[in-house]
């Protein structure tokens, strides 16, 4: 059989997994289901090209690292544009098909939870929360995060990172070490070449918070202080995420510079 634009794309099969659960059924149910699908095949992708990124920087490869972050903070700003199309649905349209949701929740997205731990934002005690893919999270959690892959990118430029910085426990998310931040501060004002894989690194730490504020007022706007579906605490839990840095030595340095 040859390959056509159908059969290469799987559309058959893509176009029948939106399954409406409301009665009728309820008109903006199929956008509430795109849309998350949608988000879930971008997941997908970010992972792929947040593995590249680190390949990259650990191999000294500024190209390609630069390359790849400019499609991952492309992809962030197109996961935000989405917020703009789910927020066309009303409170009133949502909450005519929310109870037939049941206990999914968007607090179960494991691709979601692997993004994150891949950035940093380390919580061993989130995996079990995801009994069918927690040996799954538990790997992400042994492996380097992306901000571990930036300091093997400073050994790589000639930079003496303490090893203190480099051996740490990487299930636990990135701390403030003042020897990484002199490192830092002199090569903002003497490496633009690793300055800007420095800056691209800020663009995705605040390309994420953006993401996740869009995220909250999208909730509190459809549901208030209604607890999530779930039993989540809705907009109160994404409210708590906001706000910090994932990588906070690139932070700390601003008053400094």
């Amino acid at each position: 059989m040859p390959i056509t634009y159908d059969n290469y794309l799987k559309l058959e099969e893509l176009l029948a997994l939106q399954a409406p659960q409301s009665d009728a059924p309820e008109h903006d149910e199929l956008l509430f289901i795109v849309i998350h699908q949608v988000y879930e095949l971008w997941f997908k992708l970010v992972l792929h090209e947040l593995t590249l990124a680190q390949r990259a920087l650990e191999a000294g490869d500024t190209p390609i690292a630069l390359e790849t972050f400019k499609r991952i903070l492309t992809i962030l700003k197109t996961l935000v544009g989405q917020v703009d199309i789910l927020e066309t649905m009303t409170p009133v349209s949502f909450f005519s098909f929310r109870d037939r949701l049941d206990t999914a929740s968007g607090f179960q997205s494991v691709q979601f939870r692997e993004v994150e731990f891949v950035l940093g934002a380390r919580n061993r005690a989130l995996a079990a929360h995801y009994p069918p893919a927690q040996e799954r999270l538990e790997a992400r959690l042994a492996q380097p995060s992306l901000y571990d892959s930036f300091l093997r990118y400073l050994v790589e430029r000639g930079y003496p990172v303490p090893r203190e910085a480099l051996e740490r426990d990487p299930v636990l998310p990135p701390q403030e070490n003042p020897e990484v931040q002199k490192l830092l501060i002199d090569i903002y004002h003497s490496d633009p070449t690793t300055r800007e894989i420095c800056e691209r690194m800020v663009d995705l730490d605040e390309g994420i918070q953006e993401w996740r504020y869009r995220h909250v007022k999208m909730v509190e706007r459809t549901i208030g202080t209604r607890r999530g579906t779930g039993g989540s605490a809705g907009a109160e839990y994404l409210r708590s995420t906001l706000f910090r840095s994932l990588f906070p030595d690139l932070w700390a340095i601003r008053p400094h510079l």
